[in-house]
């Protein structure tokens, strides 16, 4: 059975990633109309995959025929356009960030379960094969006791007049609330282990505009383990590699290019015996290098079916609309720590 998908927001990552890669390619899924409120681009996306096209959200989700969809709007739009969608009966995947506050995350999420739709949250990272591969490392203790990630996410992204992700009333801030949401909750996907504390720098460094140019966060997890997510708007693309290090007391495991868009990337782990004794020359010969090789997956493809297949076997999605709302509670902390200067709890 496929899913007939509508899509709110058809330009941007819609029309980039997730229309072309995600819904079309889903072997669970249908495209059968979209939205813009921009009429060429609705026209252009609707010509192209030959679905209806509407200029508000209103009409789409009074077509009968959309059984799901996709919410890829400003991040203000959210919490509005996930509510209409609930109250018309249709299944939701909103992409991240959920919402501007904690309160309209908790309304989309108690709007759906009112209206028995399913939500889920697109932190499409977490479907990524070598970030999987990471999880279940972790997971069979093959690093020992992990006590250190990073995750680094950064690109140049330069004033363009118009551009919600740098006004703070229409994205909520900049990389951080951007990207950084990405790489904090792929670290707390990849560690088991939600944040229990942040401490947060944020600056204006290279770029003129009222949202943070720059930010690097401090992680403490609930188990134990210490981290960090740098994000940035004013480092050029190419000179970004897009790091993820894992490190535990048995080795560790670090990719270069998995973060972002792409299904591709390289990822190493070097495994060593459980260090004993202290060894002043630092010169142990590692046990072994693990140069990690795996078929690519396309992540939006998988995150269409994955929540395809929930509706359709009503199942929970494996990132739920509870899983947005704790990733905002993370953000606020940490735009909460930059303001303050303080070390801040996640509550």
């Amino acid at each position: 059975m496929a899913v007939k998908w509508g899509v709110i927001g058809a330009g941007g990552i819609a029309d980039r990633r997730t229309i072309p890669e995600g819904i079309t390619k889903a072997k669970n899924a249908a495209l059968v109309a979209v939205m813009d409120v921009d009429e060429a681009k609705a026209k252009e996306v609707g010509s192209k995959y030959k679905v209806k096209h509407y200029l508000n959200e209103g009409d789409l989700l009074n077509d009968k025929e959309v059984e799901a969809v996709y919410i890829a709007t400003p991040v203000h739009l959210h919490a509005k356009q996930t509510l209409l969608a609930a109250e018309a009966g249709k299944h939701i995947l909103c992409e991240k960030s959920m919402a501007l506050t904690v309160e309209e995350c908790q309304d989309m999420i108690d709007a759906c379960r009112r209206n028995k739709v399913k939500l889920a949250i697109g932190f499409m990272m977490r479907f990524h094969a070598y970030h999987h591969r990471a999880r279940e490392m972790v997971a069979e203790g093959r690093l020992g006791k992990v006590v250190l990630g990073r995750a680094q996410l950064s690109c140049w992204y330069p004033p363009i007049e118009g551009a919600w992700r740098q006004d703070p009333k229409l994205g909520g801030g900049g990389p951080l609330i951007d990207m950084g949401s990405h790489c904090i909750d792929l670290l707390e996907f990849i560690l088991d282990s939600r944040v229990r504390e942040v401490c947060c720098l944020t600056g204006t460094l290279a770029h003129n505009y009222p949202v943070e140019d720059s930010a690097t966060v401090l992680l403490r997890f609930e188990n134990g383990a210490q981290g960090t997510a740098d994000n940035f708007f004013s480092i050029p693309d190419a000179s970004s590699k897009n790091r993820l290090e894992i490190y535990g007391t048995k080795g560790s495991i670090l990719a270069e290019g998995t973060l972002g868009q792409m299904a591709t990337g390289e990822m190493t782990a070097y495994l060593e015996k459980e260090q004993k004794g202290y060894e002043a020359k630092q010169e142990r010969a590692t046990s072994s290098t693990e140069r990690i090789e795996l078929t690519p997956i396309n992540m939006y493809q998988a995150e269409v079916e994955h929540f395809s297949d929930c509706i359709v076997k009503d199942l929970e999605p494996a990132i739920s609309g509870e899983d947005g709302l704790w990733s905002q509670k993370v953000v606020l902390a940490c735009y909460e720590s930059a303001k303050t200067g303080k070390l801040v709890e996640v509550k």
